[in-house]
């Protein structure tokens, strides 16, 4: 009986094995497929060939309306996370003093409900390691949020953090460094680099330690980052200089001519930047001061200066001052 139950699940798991592994249509060998879950359908849009008719919906049976309806007709939690000690695989018991059919919990009953809980918070971190990744992951949320950083870079520092702690190689170093260098790893690793000054500023750390513990991260969990380059900076130094999109194009395409005579190595990325954005707000005619750049780029007025003149001269540019 229960070698004839398992044949048509290992049937079925391994039908939408191969729906899964499809990529392009059989017939005219096209990548557009489409997912008609009304009809239950997989359609080719070019050719009009339908691959397959029992196409299986795997989204909720049930529909909503706004955000709290969705919430309370949805039987699962939140999904997993890098951003909490325990992955928020644990559970938690509130302080609402309310049954699951939210009547209040009777006065008897409190004491225990007290005592539960209490118990629930002390088993949540139960070691020295738990209460480092805890407090660690709590700063690093604090200064990600102070920098304006996005979830996915927010999971991977988490991430790197973890790697760090499960090698050891914290031992010895203040947690802000290390959290600090993961953060900064992770911004270069999602092409959104954030200077070493920032990091600092935003982390209350050190500069030169959050350099010295980014190197030995990078060395001892053999992270392979490219060099930032000066076009990843340009979006936001432009954003906060109030410039429009034309500057950014005019400064990119500047970046780009210097790129192909071979004007930026060894130059740091920030102050080509910067001279680009300069630069390209003549041009434009939304001109901006040597100071007002180099303040957005965390660069002083002589690198601004000397970048400018080194792009002007050597990429024939014609300035008006």
């Amino acid at each position: 009986m229960n070698e004839e139950s398992e044949e048509p699940a290992f049937e079925e798991r391994k039908r939408e094995d191969t729906l899964d592994s499809i990529t392009e249509c059989p017939e005219c060998e096209s990548r557009h497929l489409a997912q008609d879950y009304d009809r239950g359908e997989l359609i080719c849009e070019d050719c009009g060939l339908v691959i397959d008719n029992q196409y299986i919906d795997e989204g909720p049976e049930w529909r909503a309306f706004d955000m709290k309806q969705e919430e309370k007709r949805a039987r699962t939690g939140a999904p997993m996370t890098q951003m909490v000690h325990d992955k928020g695989l644990s559970t938690g018991i509130d302080q609402s003093n309310k049954d699951s059919y939210g009547k209040s919990i009777p006065s008897k009953k409190k004491a225990q409900i007290y005592r539960l809980r209490k118990w629930q918070r002390r088993i949540r971190v139960s070691d020295a390691t738990e209460r480092n990744l805890a407090y660690a992951l709590t700063e690093m949320d604090r200064m990600a949020s102070k920098m304006g950083l996005p979830k996915n870079i927010r999971e991977t520092a988490a991430l790197l953090y973890r790697k760090a702690v499960k090698k050891n190689l914290i031992r010895g170093r203040s947690i802000n460094s290390v959290v600090a260098a993961s953060l900064y790893a992770a911004c270069r690793k999602a092409g959104v680099p954030r200077t070493l000054d920032e990091i600092a500023e935003a982390t209350s750390s050190d500069r030169k330690e959050i350099g010295r513990t980014y190197r030995f991260l990078s060395r001892e969990l053999t992270l392979k980052l490219k060099p930032t380059r000066p076009q990843e900076y340009l979006g936001r130094f432009c954003s906060e200089l109030g410039l429009d999109g034309k500057v950014q194009s005019q400064a990119e395409d500047i970046i780009k001519d210097a790129e192909d005579q071979e004007l930026i190595s060894g130059k740091g990325p920030t102050g080509l930047a910067a001279a680009s954005i300069y630069i390209a707000s003549i041009k434009e005619n939304q001109r901006r001061t040597q100071r007002e750049v180099a303040d957005v780029a965390a660069v002083t007025e002589v690198t601004v200066r000397n970048r400018y003149k080194e792009l002007v001269e050597e990429l024939d540019i014609d300035v008006d001052v």
